[in-house]
C-alpha cells in the first residue's frame, strides 16, 4: 500500500514537471519573440526615426509626444516579465526534479531507475526545444547609439536545423548524434532495463547499457562546444545571454548519470542473485 502510493506520488510528479516545463517553454518562447521585437526597433531606421522623433518631442514643449519611445518601455516590460515567469517555472520544475531523486531513500532500485529515467527523458525533451541561448551582434554608431545588427535565439534543435541550412552538416550532424539520439536511445535504455532487468535479453541489456555509459560526459562536451560555435567572434561585438533550456539540459546530464549509476548497482545485484 505505501509504495502504490509513492508511485502514485512520483506520477503526479512526473505530471507536474511536465505542466511546469511547457510553461517555462512557452515563456521562453514569448520573451524570446518579445526580444525579437524589441530588437527590431533597435536598427539604425528605425533608431533614426526615433531620434528624430525626439527631437520634435523636446522642440515642441511637451505638445508632440513621441509614443515610440512608450512602446519601446511595454516591450521591454513584458520581455522582463516572460523572462522571470520562465525562469520561475523552470526552478520549480528542477525542485520537483529534486523531490524525484530524493525518492532514491524510498523506493528499491529498480523503481527508483524507472521513474529517474523518465524524469530524465522529460527533462532532456524540453533541455532540446527550449531556447538555449540569445546572442546579439551590435555596434555603436554615432548620434544612434547602440545599433543591432542581428539577433539569433535557438535551443537544440532548432541550431541543428539551421546548421543544415547553412551547409553546416558535419557540426550538425555531431551535435544531432550526441546531443539528441545518444540521450535519447540512452535515457529509454534505462527505463528499459528497469522494467524488463528480469527477462532473458537481460545480459544483452548490460552489455548495451554499458557500452552507452560510456558516452555519458559526451552531453557535456557538446553542450560546451555548441555554446563555444554559437558565441564564436563574428567581427563585431557579440552579446550572450543563457536562456532557461540550458538549465534544463544540463538538469538532464546529472540526472542521467545518478540514474545511470543506481542502473548499473541494480544490475550488479540481480546477475549477482
Amino acid at each position: 500500500m505505501k509504495n502504490k502510493i509513492l508511485y502514485a506520488l512520483l506520477t503526479l510528479m512526473l505530471i507536474t514537471m511536465v505542466f511546469l516545463g511547457n510553461r517555462a517553454y512557452t515563456h521562453a518562447k514569448s520573451y524570446e519573440e518579445v526580444t525579437a521585437s524589441l530588437v527590431e526597433e533597435m536598427s539604425a531606421e528605425k533608431l533614426a526615426k526615433f531620434q528624430l522623433k525626439e527631437l520634435a518631442e523636446n522642440f515642441s514643449f511637451g505638445l508632440y509626444k513621441n509614443d515610440k519611445k512608450k512602446n519601446l518601455e511595454d516591450l521591454k516590460n513584458a520581455g522582463e516579465m516572460h523572462k522571470k515567469q520562465s525562469q520561475q517555472y523552470t526552478l520549480y520544475f528542477i525542485l520537483l526534479l529534486l523531490g524525484i531523486l530524493g525518492a532514491y531513500f524510498l523506493l528499491s532500485l529498480r523503481a527508483f531507475t524507472f521513474f529517474g529515467a523518465i524524469a530524465a527523458f522529460t527533462t532532456l525533451i524540453f533541455g532540446l526545444v527550449t531556447p538555449i541561448m540569445m546572442v546579439t551582434i551590435h555596434k555603436e554608431v554615432e548620434y544612434l547609439g547602440d545599433v543591432v545588427l542581428s539577433f539569433e535565439s535557438k535551443g537544440v534543435i532548432g541550431s541543428i536545423v539551421k546548421l543544415f541550412d547553412n551547409g553546416d552538416v558535419v557540426v550538425a550532424l555531431v551535435i544531432l548524434l550526441f546531443s539528441v539520439l545518444i540521450p535519447m536511445l540512452k535515457t529509454l535504455s534505462l527505463a528499459f532495463v528497469a522494467v524488463f532487468m528480469q527477462t532473458k535479453f537481460a545480459h544483452g541489456i548490460v552489455k548495451f547499457f554499458k557500452m552507452l555509459g560510456k558516452w555519458s560526459m559526451v552531453d557535456v562536451f557538446v553542450v560546451a562546444t555548441f555554446l563555444v560555435y554559437l558565441t564564436v567572434d563574428k567581427g563585431e561585438v557579440s552579446r550572450a545571454e543563457v536562456e532557461v533550456g540550458l538549465y534544463f539540459f544540463l538538469a538532464y546530464v546529472i540526472v542521467s548519470m545518478l540514474v545511470s549509476l543506481s542502473a548499473d548497482k541494480m544490475l550488479h545485484k540481480q546477475l549477482k542473485a
